[in-house]
């Protein structure tokens, strides 16, 4: 297939080793103040794919992304969040990484090349016709993830994919692609770096705006977050306080009674 690989063209800055620090940072974040504005041509797409994410887990269904190296470690970030901030079972939102839990902290060789173990993988974690599962890779070539989703496809489940590049495969082979495109990297095919952001911008987009929709958020405030450090609790107290007329003493007990925020407020005065 021929399409231009916009992630991997030369950087528009040369000599980058002639550079001093303070002309390196300057250049990295001028690229990156970029990111945003490719996002935002994008929100039509990332609306279609958060609402199908939202019906179907209305309807039981879960959420799973699929990468590989820097893609997949962020699709295993946005997930983990997901449980400590909106107080939802671990297995709602899945990461699944090419090469496993071992290519979290170091590269796994050829592990992204393989179109079959996507659907091995997720397979394992007893994949429905209600799941919904996105592809995330900046190049849209990932075989791991192409493959993945092209048999997702084939059981009528539904994909989506977040990429950095138009007409990729990746692209192709989603019902509902999101295509962000950033750019050459400031180090040329370094895409852990813009494309990296605009995936993670993205992936806050999706799983955020899902959990509000499925009532996870009150107001403006994380009432379902677990309690996992005295900086929560802290917080979560002082959120009951903020809802409630009663004091920090007060507040804490009804914080340690109820186990959260929410049924704290809930159960006052009843």
């Amino acid at each position: 297939m021929n399409f231009t690989k916009t992630t991997e063209q030369s950087s528009h800055y040369e000599h980058l080793e002639k550079m001093s620090v303070a002309d390196l940072l300057a250049n990295i974040n001028k690229e990156d103040k970029t990111v945003p504005l490719a996002v935002e041509k994008a929100l039509p797409q990332i609306e279609a794919l958060v609402t199908q994410v939202v019906e179907k887990m209305k309807l039981g269904g879960r959420l799973f992304y699929i990468g590989a190296g820097t893609s997949g470690r962020l699709g295993i970030v946005d997930a983990s969040e997901c449980p400590p901030t909106f107080g939802v079972p671990f297995d709602m939102v899945n990461g699944l990484i090419a090469g496993g839990d071992k290519a979290i902290r170091q590269a796994v060789e050829n592990a992204e090349d393989d179109t079959l173990q996507a659907w091995i993988d997720l397979q394992e974690h007893g994949i429905m016709a209600n799941d919904v599962v996105i592809g995330i890779a900046a190049s849209g070539t990932t075989p791991y993830v192409t493959g993945g989703l092209e048999k997702c496809n084939a059981q009528n489940i539904i994909t989506g994919c977040i990429t950095c590049n138009e007409g990729s495969p990746i692209a192709i082979a989603s019902k509902f692609p999101i295509v962000v495109v950033v750019g050459p990297e400031f180090v040329t095919g370094s895409s852990r770096m813009k494309a990296g952001t605009a995936q993670k911008l993205v992936l806050n987009m999706i799983s955020t705006a899902t959990m509000i929709q499925l009532g996870k958020v009150k107001g403006n405030k994380m009432v379902d977050m677990q309690l996992s450090n005295d900086k929560l609790v802290d917080r979560g107290v002082k959120m009951i306080m903020g809802e409630i007329p009663v004091d920090y003493e007060k507040a804490s007990q009804l914080l340690n009674e109820y186990g959260s925020v929410r049924k704290a407020v809930e159960n006052y005065n009843k």
